[in-house]
């Protein structure tokens, strides 16, 4: 099906998903499905059928988690992603027959799904410098990346165990993976240091072909 009211916003980490998604539910009254708002699913869900986003819910050991591979890692984001996708659209099928309100999405979705469920006026893709995500991962003070940061600081080498894992971050930032998202058909906001969060939301409304008059 076709998401009529609904508008999706993809892209890399920080370049501002989640921000705008605020910004625009409270600017329209609508409604905010922020990043990983597929979440309240969590608890029943099937390791068989969702073996990627369960992954974090049934391991025992993070240190395996940090040890995984670049390519390893790569196709667990890949699977998590491809899951997703079908856990969105469950709950978005329930959201519209609920609400005829405008609802915004920090969504996962693959971008060949998007193609097939959305217009391309409602889908933005949103993009920062694949560096920051590599460089600044740790910078943010959410609990997951803290403790994420705990563990690899116990392993045996934790210089080592840091290594790779900025290697899989830039196997998931890679120069093939930025160009895909840029080159998706979508419309693309990058980030811009220079450039004020409203005067960012605008472009995101004007992209979205929710600019009003005089703005």
């Amino acid at each position: 099906m076709k998401y009529e009211n609904v508008y999706f916003i993809n892209g890399t980490a920080y370049a501002g998903k989640s921000t705008m998604v605020k910004l625009l539910a409270e600017k329209f009254d609508g409604v905010a499905c922020e990043e990983n708002y597929h979440d309240v699913l969590m608890d029943e869900l099937d390791s068989k059928e969702y073996p990627n986003i369960t992954y974090l819910r049934d391991m025992q050991d993070w240190s395996a988690f940090v040890r995984r591979t670049p390519e390893e890692y790569s196709n667990w984001i890949d699977g998590v992603c491809e899951e997703c996708g079908i856990l969105e659209q469950k709950l978005l099928d329930e959201m519209v027959k609920q609400t005829s309100k405008k609802i915004f999405v920090d969504t996962n979705i693959p971008l060949e799904v998007l193609r097939e469920i959305s217009d391309e006026n409602h889908v933005l893709i949103m993009l920062a410098d694949p560096n920051i995500s590599v460089e600044r991962f740790f910078d943010r003070p959410d609990s997951e990346k803290q403790f994420l940061y705990q563990v690899l600081l116990k392993e045996d080498n934790p210089e080592q165990a840091i290594a790779n894992f900025r290697a899989c971050l830039e196997k998931i930032n890679s120069p093939e993976v930025y160009k895909a998202w840029e080159q998706s058909g979508f419309k693309v906001i990058k980030r811009d240091e220079n450039r004020s969060v409203e005067e960012t939301f605008k472009l995101v409304k004007e992209a979205f072909g929710l600019l009003s008059d005089g703005e």
